[in-house]
């Protein structure tokens, strides 16, 4: 055994238990409390494997898929979550999260770190079809619950129909049979008030 790898990888899973503490804000479905980052890896890793059928290729990678949306947030440790919505917050959003990257990854092993590094980047890129189906999942996952808190979110920041068709259309570039239902679901918040048509 090589104690020093094994104590670098131990280290790395110390530090990430950190992201159990970035609050994101998306209320959980029962609307008890805001949902952390940890929450919402697993949740997407569990769409991933379920959902993976949906996906606009039939070849898809769904271990690859699931490794990336694992760790496409574990940057945010120390970036921070930034609101979807959030303009100002976006401006500098790669900056703050490449330097986290460089942190943060490179706790572990050079192998395992240059790995993990390349999987971030390649669902910051979305140009793969496996990231682009983490991206649409990553684009899902929120706005089912939204939908299931009856849009407390959009009415809270002011989120209009046309914000949030222009955030998630991309789910279509993953999945085009999200997409559809994502249209379906954006409709019917219209319809019953969870998500104003204008401001």
């Amino acid at each position: 055994m090589d104690l020093e790898r094994l104590k670098k990888q131990i280290e790395f899973i110390e530090e990430i238990d950190k992201i159990k503490h970035v609050l994101r804000k998306t209320l959980l479905m029962d609307g008890s409390r805001h949902e952390n980052d940890a929450e919402h890896s697993w949740h997407l890793g569990i769409m991933a494997v379920l959902l993976s059928e949906y996906a606009n290729t039939e070849e898809l990678d769904v271990l690859h898929v699931v490794k990336m949306v694992l760790i496409h947030d574990i940057v945010e440790i120390d970036a921070g979550d930034t609101f979807c919505y959030d303009e100002k917050g976006a401006l500098d959003k790669l900056e703050r999260e490449e330097k986290a990257a460089d942190r943060i990854f490179n706790i572990l092993p050079a192998d395992q770190a240059a790995e993990i590094r390349s999987l971030w980047e390649e669902f910051e890129e979305c140009v793969t079809p496996e990231a682009r189906f983490a991206a649409a999942l990553d684009r899902l996952q929120p706005l089912l619950h939204n939908y299931r808190t009856h849009g407390r979110s959009w009415k809270k920041h002011g989120i209009t129909k046309d914000r949030v068709i222009e955030r998630n259309r991309h789910i279509k570039k993953g999945s085009r049979q999200l997409w559809a239902f994502v249209e379906m679901l954006i409709e019917d918040s219209v319809k019953k008030g969870y998500l104003p048509e204008k401001e």
